[in-house]
């Protein structure tokens, strides 16, 4: 099971551990701006204390001959598997080295030997993108943005890094039969609200009024998730369709088996991709295009790179398959019980029990952690949690969820942390240790990260100090608790259909 590294502690031992793993690093430099000052074979963290983080996330505001004066060009992106992400002190991703390619570039042509130019990388969320680039905390936006009118009036963007695309359907195994566009009608499409997928899917409905047909009933999924996430959902049958670009979603048939690309049910055609730079940089924008001549999809971000950081990814499993499903309804009510008794949406907590163990209350780790939510017998013990017997399913998921709440009042009842980045930090503690995510949501503040936020902040610090696994313990509990919802709310809608035509009948 994936979370057995935290629950092999009682909470004291947890802390204790997680405080003697965790290294401090001196306070960075705020000097960034002398001739000289950055060597080329520079540590990352050597690199970010010579650079100062979070002084360049401060706003600025300027041109490339600016950012060869300051040495550092800020990429904004969406920190995410593939894209960029950190391994450890590694920096990966098809991002990653596009820029470190343009990097190399970049100081070849400057020809100048005793300073470096760095390029250095600022995760935000998907829809600070835009907004972050125009307010100067970042230089070049790269995360799969289509060039659209209204974005070309907020900023410029590079020649297309991409062919045409075209938005299309993807299916999966749980997926009705379909034949064309209109045969959507009536059914539910998940995408994010923030995507241009779902202003397409608002234009094919104005369509479908026009001709007295059903709408599509556009379902908002989470804005945590990003189409590779969809996607795989699809293919793990926990979506039956969702609405990607043609180029993103044939990329992914090589890692997911179970996913088809509709190429003839289309939503939108002539789409491009392109790098966006601040209104008023044309020396940036001339660098680049040049640069994309030789470095476009297709060379450094072909089948090589794609193979590299997808074909191992940890896709989630399904949660929905019949089985495990059927275990979540037989629980259900114990997990919304507790869940209530914790103030706990239970959901949340229902998914994390499938992480754990695909709720299976038989599951044993080698180090001895217990049933549906791996706990050590130890720390079910503990007078933090009390409950010494946790061999049956209720005690169990009640032991699993208490312990999660102590973590969540102990570490993070701060009222500047919503209540569900509460329950990330807890999610994250539950799997790393909670001394450890306290740690690193200083260390995150000292990078220029928002220490009360998880995904894109401290999950980005987390990844660096501790590794992949408990990013992917809490996206993969996240992926699973949409699951869980969207089927609900399904069901729900199903049963009130009937519910109405028994009446009318």
């Amino acid at each position: 099971c994936d979370g057995n590294s935290a629950t092999g502690n009682t909470p004291e031992t947890s802390a204790q551990a997680a405080a003697a793993e965790t290294a401090t690093t001196p306070e960075p430099s705020a000097n960034n701006s002398g001739p000289g000052t950055f060597g080329e074979n520079l540590s990352l963290e050597d690199l970010e204390r010579k650079l100062d983080i979070p002084a360049l996330s401060r706003p600025w505001t300027g041109d490339l001959d600016g950012m060869v004066e300051r040495r550092v060009v800020r990429v904004l992106t969406v920190y995410g598997v593939g894209r960029y992400y950190l391994e450890g002190v590694q920096q990966k991703g098809i991002v990653y080295e596009a820029f470190q390619e343009f990097e190399d570039f970049l100081n070849k042509r400057l020809k100048n030997k005793t300073i470096r130019v760095h390029v250095v990388f600022i995760p935000v969320a998907r829809n600070e993108l835009i907004p972050a680039l125009i307010n100067g905390r970042g230089d070049i936006a790269v995360a799969g943005l289509t060039i659209t009118p209204e974005r070309e009036e907020q900023v410029d963007f590079t020649e297309p890094t991409t062919r045409e695309i075209s938005e299309v359907l993807v299916t999966g195994p749980s997926a009705p039969p379909v034949g064309t566009i209109d045969d959507l009608a009536g059914h539910v499409i998940s995408v994010r609200r923030s995507s241009s997928y779902y202003s397409s899917l608002q234009a094919l409905n104005s369509r479908l009024a026009e001709a007295g047909k059903d709408l599509v009933q556009i379902e908002e999924s989470s804005e945590y998730l990003e189409d590779e996430d969809l996607l795989e959902m699809v293919n793990a049958g926990m979506l039956p369709w969702t609405v990607v670009d043609d180029y993103k979603a044939r990329k992914f048939t090589e890692m997911f088996s179970d996913i088809e690309v509709r190429d003839d049910i289309v939503f939108r055609e002539g789409g491009r991709l392109g790098w966006a730079v601040r209104k008023n940089s044309p020396k940036l924008l001339a660098e680049l295009n040049l640069f994309l001549k030789s470095h476009r999809q297709g060379t450094l971000l072909g089948n090589v790179l794609i193979n590299r950081y997808y074909r191992d990814a940890d896709w989630a499993q399904n949660a929905l398959e019949g089985e495990h499903y059927e275990r979540l309804n037989r629980l259900v009510e114990l997990f919304q019980k507790y869940g209530d008794q914790y103030s706990f949406d239970y959901l949340i907590v229902a998914a994390q029990g499938y992480q754990e163990s695909q709720l299976d209350q038989s599951a044993r780790s080698a180090a001895g952690a217990v049933g549906i939510m791996q706990l050590l017998p130890s720390t079910a013990a503990d007078p933090n949690v009390g409950i010494p017997d946790i061999s049956k399913e209720e005690p169990n998921i009640h032991a699993g969820i208490r312990y999660l709440n102590f973590i969540r009042s102990r570490y993070f009842d701060d009222p500047g942390i919503d209540h569900m980045n509460q329950t990330l930090f807890a999610l994250a503690s539950y799997n790393a240790g909670p001394a450890r995510i306290v740690s690193l949501r200083k260390k995150a503040a000292e990078k220029g990260y928002d220490p009360n936020l998880w995904f894109d902040n401290v999950e980005v610090v987390v990844a660096r100090e501790v590794g992949s696994e408990p990013v992917k313990y809490v996206s993969n509990i996240l992926k699973y608790y949409v699951a869980y919802s969207m089927s609900l709310r399904r069901l729900y809608q199903r049963s009130e259909e009937r519910r109405r035509e028994g009446l009318s009948g």
